[in-house]
């Protein structure tokens, strides 16, 4: 028996394999720690394609792993950042594989104000620094475009002042995207706002505005800070359409403000850096034709006083002809006179010769038969040169007759008093059609106004000559009077 006992004392300590004392240790962690909340500041920050977010929580002693699943991560209010101070909440577990204990983070939000104007400062510069807020990049707003896209809550006050603004200064087509303006689907909703308004087709069914109009009323930082995600401000950043970012009030500051193209004080401000006062563009537009009309009219009368004033100043056709007249006709009486002389002189030198009568009379015959053969030809030339010259004469006062230029000047005029007459009716149009424009909206005045409303069996009740709209008034009315679309009915009220 004693043989049984020398391999030494029995141990009768529990045996567990790796993965039974790790999931003893894993319920031991989540039973003691199952709801726990943790201030610390964020360390690093991972983000694989999975979706899911990997950070450490960290302070001066210690470090902590934790993790957001995806599911978590997509709707948090505030991404975690390095280098932010916040509170956690969620739960221990541990993570087998590793021999490691993390954190399950359920919520996560910065600690205070100061975290979150550290981190918006941060985010800040490092969308300076990609160029997001410089000024070449903004673009410039249209003078009067024909649909506004505003990106707002359908339900708050900010829509009604909006559309009450663009009413009053000059109506325009308004499309809304309903978005939500703070909370965790804030970010997203006026990102995808602003992407939608930029996917819409230009022209088509839904056409895509000419400006974007991003508003919010004012409030805490918190309440503001969907305004401040990086989604929005690069949302904001590659949009092809002009927007006017309106958030808050005038002292209120945003991510969305440095982005955008042109940043308004206020919703109504924003509205009426939309569009122009109609009643100013009118007037406008009236002292333009006035100036029109009166431009055209006076260079009209200056060209005309032009063409009068070069038709003073040509010459008469009789002054142009008169001295090459006078000279063909002084020519021709002298040709005989020279002719006879010419004859004669020659006729001297021949008798005059010392030559013997038979030579003589032989040179004198073949002379005298030179001369009547240059006599005869002599006179068809001289009288054809004179026909041609003649001909070339009354060709040209044929060009300079008055009354060719006179012609001309008139075709001149009349080619004025056509153009004259073209924008002398385009002008009229023009102002026939505004003053169309203007009656229409007199008409859509007076369809819209309370008279036109009697007309379909409404009536106005007034007490002591004001608008009764209540019971508890008219009762309190010493007097009161009901009207009628044909007129007014006086109602003692006892």
């Amino acid at each position: 028996m004693s043989d049984l006992f020398d391999d030494g004392p029995i141990d009768n300590t529990p045996e567990f394999s790796v993965s039974e004392l790790s999931g003893a240790v894993k319920k031991a962690i989540e039973g003691g720690f199952g709801y726990v909340r943790v201030r610390g500041e964020v360390g690093r920050v991972s983000r694989p394609a999975s979706g899911h977010i990997y950070l450490d929580l960290k302070d001066d002693r210690a470090v902590l792993n934790a993790v957001i699943w995806k599911g978590r991560a997509q709707g948090l209010a505030h991404s975690p950042e390095e280098g932010m101070e916040v509170i956690a909440t969620g739960k221990l577990t541990t993570f087998p594989g590793q021999s490691k204990y993390q954190m399950i983070i359920e919520d996560i939000a910065p600690a205070g104000a100061g975290a979150l104007m550290a981190m918006l400062e941060k985010r800040k510069a490092a969308l300076a620094a990609e160029g997001l807020f410089a000024p070449e990049r903004k673009k410039p707003l249209p003078y009067l475009p024909e649909i506004i896209g505003v990106v707002t809550s359908p339900s708050g006050a900010v829509i009604r002042d909006i559309l009450h603004r663009l009413r009053d200064r000059f109506p325009r087509k308004v499309l809304v995207w309903p978005v939500a303006v703070q909370g965790q689907r804030c970010a997203p909703d006026v990102a995808a706002a602003i992407d939608g308004f930029n996917a819409l087709t230009p022209g088509g069914a839904l056409p895509r505005p000419d400006l974007l109009i991003v508003a919010r009323g004012g409030g805490s930082l918190e309440d503001l800070w969907g305004f401040n995600e990086e989604i929005v401000a690069r949302a904001a950043a590659r949009s092809n359409i002009p927007l006017i970012s309106a958030v808050g009030h005038e002292t209120d500051t945003t991510l969305i403000d440095f982005v955008s193209d042109v940043r308004a004080p206020t919703p109504t401000a924003a509205a009426e850096l939309a569009v122009p006062v109609r009643m100013e563009l009118l007037a406008w537009a009236d002292q333009q034709g006035a100036r029109l009309s009166r431009a055209l009219s006076t260079g009209l009368t200056q060209r005309q006083q032009r063409v009068r004033d070069l038709g003073r100043a040509l010459p008469q056709v009789e002054t142009l002809v008169e001295g090459p007249r006078q000279r063909l006709d002084y020519l021709g009486e002298r040709l005989p006179t020279a002719l006879r002389e010419a004859a004669a002189k020659k006729r001297l030198q021949m008798s005059e010769a010392a030559l013997r009568p038979g030579i003589l009379a032989r040179r004198l015959a073949e002379d005298r038969r030179r001369v009547d053969a240059l006599a005869e030809r002599l006179v068809p030339a001289l009288e054809r040169r004179a026909r041609d010259g003649r001909r070339v004469l009354d060709q040209t006062s044929r060009g300079l007759r008055t009354d060719i230029l006179q012609t001309r000047i008139v075709r001149q005029a009349e080619r004025l008093e056509v153009q004259l007459r073209r924008l002398s009716d385009r002008a009229t149009r023009q102002q026939a059609e505004r003053a169309a424009r203007l009656d229409a909206l007199d008409r859509l005045r007076e369809t819209l106004g309370y008279v036109e409303t009697l007309k379909r069996g409404y009536a106005v009740v007034r007490g002591d000559g004001a608008v009764v709209t209540g019971k508890g008034a008219a009762q309190a009315a010493k007097s009161l009077e009901i009207e009628f679309a044909d007129g007014r009915v006086a109602v003692k009220n006892t």
